[in-house]
């Protein structure tokens, strides 16, 4: 296997043991499977059995339940005679954390348990404990004499196991030798995984969950790389962004770290989190997982189809690290690329006619009595035209994309810059002094195998910026590979990506834009985003509008805006470009204390001008203090309407009612001077 997937420029997927989970078989390339978890009172037996149902027929092939204790693991007995007794035989899994005595129960009710290695043995109280090499040894057989009761009764009753660890809830131990890294996530798993191979056991699955979709998707990589390494085979992998949040920015979230992965033939089960109710997640995961299914489906890819993309050459060695985080070395071109944070470009070429109204629906507001623009820090960088010079004045940080026969014809040849084809721009004679943007279209069907005609002509040119996309079946590896290319032949041109979806709903075109561009601004690659829609496609969002029924976060967006503020989140997302409050928001589940959903709906109501603070608004105490390491404040239930506060991973205020919690978040913010007044 190289590195971490078969191959990086033919897809295919990544061979894994084949686990069976009650009737259900996962890994082994079958298809993957989708999930969700409630969020009801697991002691609420009719409620939980109702929303499992509903979870069910939007399409959930596994259902998780929450057991934080040994009276909800027993009550998993009294779900599953319901559900079985209505004819519903999906598989449940028992979702356990800090509680092996309810594992130990639960594990002979349902069809898989989930066992979370920062706190199934080891508690976290977020000492900083120096291990000689002797104690450290002495904990991981605490760990095998507590851990192994629980592998002994999953293999006598066929019960599946999922070792999930996550980001925001690593061991204090783990913490100590390995730090706040994806390498420690992957060794906190592997010791787990170690005792149950001890014992035989195999009917297990993984995952290595994160906020920071980076940190997730790295984490991921280093499981499969060292699973290779150690055992000669993989493990089934399930993929989630964990407290990914709600509305666009949690489906954008989920779908830059999900997709990069899915993209390499990665996943052999997935689940969105998202803080909505459970049932809304299943269309978010069937619109990512059917984008590697056969089917007659518009866009869907097929293994066979990838073809096309040359090989990396030198015995598939790849010039930059996939496990950690490294922009790509570009100079400077105007404002793009060097060390300046990735422009947006709009593209309102299907526009008719541009006012600065247009403008609007771009983060730019034109104020006609002060004769003044509002700009906005979702306002894109760039817009492009496709036309003649525009007849109003524009604000002063936009700039105008047209093509070169119209840039020739504009007055303003400051504001106005060209745009060209790679052959067009070789043969022309006069190009923009400081700044032209070059098109490049990397291994299409129609492209020859060995097409790198234009990059020696292009390569390292002070006044060009790359723009590479690709009509590929699989573009994301074919863009890839050309970055490849320019780094092998140290070429430094900054890259914007353009990235155009052919498919109908929000949500399609959500998940397109952040697998497409978020699997490379991942990977380092990247200075600057323009996402746009095929004629069809856009001419159908603009007939049907974008609101998504049921839920509101696209509801009063013109497709151009919509478009623009999807490009803003996925920056966000892969943390090249923070324009905005970023929630980190559990999806809710039995444990959680209070309405998380409403709750936070008040908080971003409140706090969404703060741009660049991270909140953490969590149901409870399992990840809470975890996931603070990765936020700046954070609001955990930590009892019936009660709230604790919290500064980065530190108790600010303890026991708070909730009634006045929003109110206290807001002052602990201005405490630390990370308020300002809304504007």
């Amino acid at each position: 296997m190289q590195l971490y997937c078969n191959s990086l420029t033919q897809y295919k997927r990544l061979k894994t043991r084949e686990v069976k989970i009650g009737n259900l078989l996962l890994g082994n390339n079958h298809p993957v499977r989708v999930q969700t978890m409630t969020t009801t009172d697991t002691m609420d037996t009719m409620a939980t059995v109702e929303q499992t149902i509903r979870c069910i027929e939007a399409g959930a092939e596994l259902v998780r339940i929450t057991a934080p204790s040994k009276k909800e693991a027993e009550n998993l007995q009294n779900i599953k005679d319901e559900l079985r007794k209505r004819g519903y035989t999906t598989p449940l899994i028992a979702d356990i954390h800090f509680t092996p005595n309810a594992a130990e129960i639960a594990a002979r009710i349902v069809e898989k348990v989930r066992v979370n290695p920062g706190n199934y043995v080891d508690k976290k109280k977020f000492e900083q404990i120096e291990y000689t090499d002797a104690e450290y040894a002495e904990e991981i057989e605490r760990i095998r004499e507590r851990f192994t009761p629980l592998v002994l009764i999953c293999k006598e009753h066929g019960t599946a196991m999922r070792i999930g660890t996550n980001h925001g809830s690593l061991s204090d131990r783990i913490m100590s030798r390995y730090g706040d890294t994806a390498n420690g996530m992957v060794e906190s798993a592997m010791e787990f995984l170690r005792i149950a191979r001890s014992e035989d056991y195999h009917n297990i699955i993984l995952s290595m969950k994160s906020s920071n979709p980076q940190v997730m998707v790295q984490a991921y990589r280093l499981l499969i790389q060292q699973m290779d390494t150690e055992f000669g085979e993989i493990y089934p992998l399930h993929l989630g962004v964990t407290e990914a949040g709600d509305g666009e920015d949690g489906r954008v979230k989920s779908a830059a770290g999900i997709g990069t992965l899915l993209e390499d033939g990665i996943g052999d089960t997935i689940r969105v989190s998202l803080t909505e109710d459970p049932e809304f997640e299943i269309p978010v995961c069937k619109d990512l997982v059917k984008r590697y299914t056969p089917n007659p489906l518009k866009g869907a890819l097929l293994e066979a189809a990838y073809h096309h993309i040359p090989p990396l050459g030198d015995r598939g060695k790849i010039p930059y690290s996939p496990f950690t985080y490294t922009r790509r070395k570009t100079f400077a071109v105007d404002n793009v690329g060097g060390t300046q944070v990735p422009i947006v470009i709009a593209d309102l070429s299907k526009l008719e006619n541009i006012t600065p109204a247009s403008l609007e629906s771009v983060g730019y507001t034109y104020n006609a009595i002060t004769d003044k623009w509002n700009i906005s820090d979702g306002a894109a960088d760039y817009i492009f035209i496709g036309m003649p010079e525009l007849d109003f004045a524009l604000p002063g940080t936009l700039k105008v994309i047209t093509w070169p026969n119209y840039w020739l014809e504009a007055l303003d040849k400051e504001k106005y810059i060209p745009i060209y084809d790679a052959k067009g721009f070789t043969e022309v004679e006069q190009t923009h002094i400081k700044l032209n943007f070059v098109m490049l279209d990397c291994f299409s069907d129609s492209t020859s195998i060995n097409d790198f005609t234009y990059l020696d002509q292009l390569a390292n040119k002070p006044n060009v910026v790359l723009c590479l996309s690709s009509l590929h079946k699989h573009a994301m590896p074919a863009v890839r590979r050309m970055f490849m290319e320019l780094l092998n032949r140290k070429i430094e041109n900054p890259v914007v990506l353009i990235v155009d979806s052919n498919w109908q709903t929000a949500d399609e075109h959500l998940i397109h834009f952040a697998t497409e561009a978020g699997a490379l601004l991942l990977d380092g690659f990247g200075d600057g985003v323009c996402f746009g829609m095929t004629s069809e496609s856009y001419n159908e969002a603009k007939s049907k509008g974008q609101k998504a029924e049921g839920r509101t976060y696209l509801q009063n967006q013109s497709t151009e805006q919509f478009i623009n503020n999807t490009a803003f989140s996925i920056l966000q997302a892969t943390r090249t470009r923070i324009s905005k409050t970023e929630y980190i928001s559990c999806p809710s589940c039995g444990r959680t204390l209070f309405d998380l959903q409403e709750t936070t709906a008040k908080i971003r109501n409140r706090t969404n001008h703060l741009k660049g603070v991270k909140i953490a608004i969590m149901g409870c105490i399992v990840n809470g203090p975890g996931e603070m390491a990765d936020a700046d404040f954070g609001y955990v239930g930590s009892g019936v309407g009660k709230i604790t506060l919290y500064k980065s991973k530190e108790v600010v205020k303890r026991n708070i009612d909730s009634d006045i919690a929003v109110d206290e978040l807001i002052n602990l913010l201005k405490e630390n001077g990370a308020w300002v007044e809304p504007a």
